[in-house]
């Protein structure tokens, strides 16, 4: 069979569309829309946004995520075909292209990867946080979001292990994708079922929040986050749960932080900066924030708004990892169409647009060259250059995190 893929986003530098992170990207969305609500909606209403959407009388963040979840519905398995309901794990071209290749202009074969458990359930877990937040204004959407979610769900149980084979975003555990999953479509229709799910995961009684943070292959503590936020869907005792388990995150991470000499939310315990670095910082702030809103600490909102001083030039190399804001900022980030440094006449990237970050791993040609002969100290194995892929890409998640702590800071006065 076929499917059309058309819409939605490409996930970093390249043509690539991956549901894992497409649908972890859109959640984050979703996540600083509630946010947003949470304070009353001014921040990310209707013509907020520079969108084609704008004026349309919908929240444009809501419209934004909507590209995306039209996409990710477009990329379940049809009825009657064998695995009908999972989801197909990514769309790509065969090979990597050059750059410059505008998506227009892209010659190679587009692939459309197996149906994998950990896409299935991403896309059953977005779909059911969006389903709740679209149905006040289009009640037809949200039940058509509900309805996929739960096919996708049940199919991912019928299949629970089938795992991408090689490739991006490869994620062969998908215990916290079932978790989330869960927690989500409790939250939204309340069903037994779903609680008895949650409450037989590792993750009802885990230590979710990691230290490194969550990213898309660590997606439970999101959930976990989403839990501790909706406390009014759940009884008193699993709202006591995820509340004290917030806190307890947020404590850790604070100590943390604060012990660091940058005071930034992140501090691996190896020591070392992962790829994509920035985001991590993002996902720790983020915990640190939804506490500071949820439990009313005044410390958690300054370690929260310290993680955003480091991404924006109080570090190590006193540089802007958000193209067009402070005085030295990254503006050659890794890109096929955002190529001006390769041609002319392409752009920068946008104004807002985040850098990966620092990396000790030194996983490309330029770093490796860069460092060879003298090792840096994680903070500064960094360099702007489009060809440093590995600290100087740009990808939909990262910038979703951005997103989601972007509007949080906005609403602090």
């Amino acid at each position: 069979y076929r499917v059309d893929a058309t819409g939605g986003w490409y996930d970093a530098g390249d043509q690539g569309k991956y549901v894992v992170n497409g649908a972890v990207s859109a959640a984050q969305l979703l996540f600083a829309y509630e946010t947003d609500l949470a304070a009353g909606g001014a921040g990310l209403g209707d013509r907020s946004l520079a969108i084609p959407e704008a004026g349309n009388g919908v929240s444009d963040a809501l419209d934004e995520a909507r590209w995306e979840l039209d996409w990710l519905l477009k990329m379940i398995v049809p009825a009657g075909q064998p695995l009908a309901g999972m989801l197909h794990h990514k769309l790509s071209d065969d090979q990597w292209t050059g750059i410059p290749t505008l998506p227009a202009d892209d010659p190679r074969p587009r692939e459309l990867h197996p149906p994998t458990t950990t896409a299935t359930l991403d896309f059953a877990a977005v779909a059911g946080m969006a389903s709740r937040l679209y149905a006040p204004g289009d009640a037809a959407y949200a039940a058509t979001l509900l309805a996929a979610a739960h096919t996708a769900y049940d199919a991912a149980k019928r299949n629970p292990d089938r795992y991408a084979t090689g490739g991006g975003y490869d994620d062969r555990d998908a215990r916290d994708e079932f978790f989330w999953a869960a927690a989500e479509l409790y939250l939204t229709t309340g069903d037994a079922s779903y609680r008895a799910d949650l409450e037989a995961s590792p993750g009802w009684n885990a230590d979710l929040y990691v230290q490194d943070g969550f990213s898309w292959q660590q997606v439970a503590p999101f959930a976990a986050l989403e839990l501790a936020r909706h406390t009014d869907r759940l009884d008193a005792a699993a709202a006591a749960h995820w509340r004290t388990a917030l806190q307890a995150g947020a404590d850790k991470l604070l100590a943390l932080q604060q012990a660091e000499p940058f005071g930034l939310a992140y501090t691996p315990a190896d020591g070392t900066y992962a790829w994509g670095s920035n985001a991590q910082i993002l996902a720790n702030a983020q915990v640190l924030a939804t506490a500071a809103d949820l439990l009313g600490t005044a410390a958690y909102r300054a370690a929260a708004i310290e993680s955003m001083d480091y991404l924006l030039g109080r570090n190590g190399i006193g540089q802007s990892y958000v193209t067009g804001y402070g005085t030295q900022f990254s503006q050659n980030q890794h890109s096929r169409w955002f190529a001006h440094a390769r041609d002319r006449r392409l752009p920068h990237p946008p104004h807002g647009a985040l850098a990966g970050g620092a990396n000790s791993g030194l996983q490309d040609p330029v770093m490796q060259s860069r460092f060879a002969a003298m090792p840096c100290a994680p903070q500064l194995c960094y360099v702007d250059d489009i060809d440093a892929y590995s600290v100087n890409e740009i990808a939909i998640n990262w910038n979703a995190g951005l997103a989601a702590m972007a509007t949080w800071m906005a609403l602090q006065r």
